[in-house]
């Protein structure tokens, strides 16, 4: 019996079913090194560098959520992505500045009993904000686009259904007054694994694991199919998509929070301390492909 969590199903699946390209990227790379040959940038950016940027944009949401406060905005960010993307890190950098009563996280779990015999959005518009308020969901309604058609848990009529009503969903909480920005988070097969097991490795990191985690190793092409077909059915003129590719998690980070303040107008805004988005990683669900399959 192993000490490791689900028996140490990652490192054997790294050992025995891995693709040979993925497993000789892991091996080769050193731990600050892209494994992704489609990134546009072989190591992670200067710590130095990310820490002085970061400073600068969370100086600039604080003066945002001042902002916020003041005039009854209401925001919501939605963090979607791939298992091991970076959501959870990302967030913490969003937030962890701010004040915790303006700016909330929202991370459902598995949908009770009662839940799963509502309308499938419904819990989901119990968390939307208030004025003067942003929510930052970890994952979001798109569960059903995604997990849930790989994983069975729903049927296609419900995805359908899903579909059918997403766009007025989202029009309606758009013409509501709300700002919505929707991030994905892409990243590349070989850094997810060595990502999952690092976590498997590190009893602080191993509650993140989940047998979802492990089942999906095996499923990357099913996830593929699914993304696609979620970002072509779900980005629109009112809700885009923001892709952003976060195998440099430094990167991915400075940029989901640039876009998102980019498009915010509030007072004091501060262009030289938001500096540019680095259109090499961010741009829409055209890029979501691009460096996602390699092998």
């Amino acid at each position: 019996m192993s000490d490791l969590p689900f028996d140490g199903a990652i490192s054997s699946y790294f050992q025995d079913s891995a693709p040979a390209s993925i497993r000789k990227a892991i091996e080769d790379g050193k731990k600050k090194d892209i494994l992704s040959p489609s990134y546009p940038y072989d190591r992670w950016m200067d710590k130095g560098t990310y820490e002085d940027e970061l400073k600068d944009l969370q100086r600039e949401l604080v003066r945002m959520l001042t902002d916020v406060r003041e005039t009854g905005k209401r925001i919501v960010v939605v963090f979607e992505g791939r298992d091991a993307a970076g959501k959870g890190g990302t967030i913490k950098r969003f937030r962890e500045n701010l004040n915790p009563r303006a700016a909330r996280v929202v991370a459902l779990s598995k949908p009770t009993e009662r839940e799963a015999g509502q309308w499938y959005f419904q819990r989901y518009i119990d968390h939307l904000p208030t004025q003067g308020e942003i929510v930052l969901f970890d994952r979001s309604w798109y569960n059903r686009g995604v997990v849930e058609k790989v994983f069975g848990f729903c049927t296609d009529a419900q995805r359908e259904k899903f579909f059918h009503q997403l766009p007025e969903f989202e029009d309606m909480i758009v013409s509501e007054g709300i700002q919505l920005f929707k991030i994905w988070l892409n990243v590349g097969r070989a850094e997810q694994l060595r990502r999952f097991l690092a976590r498997e490795s590190d009893p602080l990191k191993q509650w993140k694991l989940s047998s979802i985690d492990v089942k999906g190793l095996s499923l990357w092409d099913e996830y593929s199919t699914a993304i696609n077909e979620t970002m072509k059915r779900s980005h629109s003129e009112t809700a885009p998509w923001t892709v952003i590719r976060s195998d440099d998690k430094y990167r991915a980070r400075l940029n989901a929070i640039r876009s998102v303040l980019s498009q915010i107008d509030y007072a004091g805004k501060s262009e030289k301390r938001l500096g540019k988005i680095d259109d090499k990683i961010v741009d829409g669900p055209e890029f979501f492909l691009t460096g996602d399959e390699d092998e």
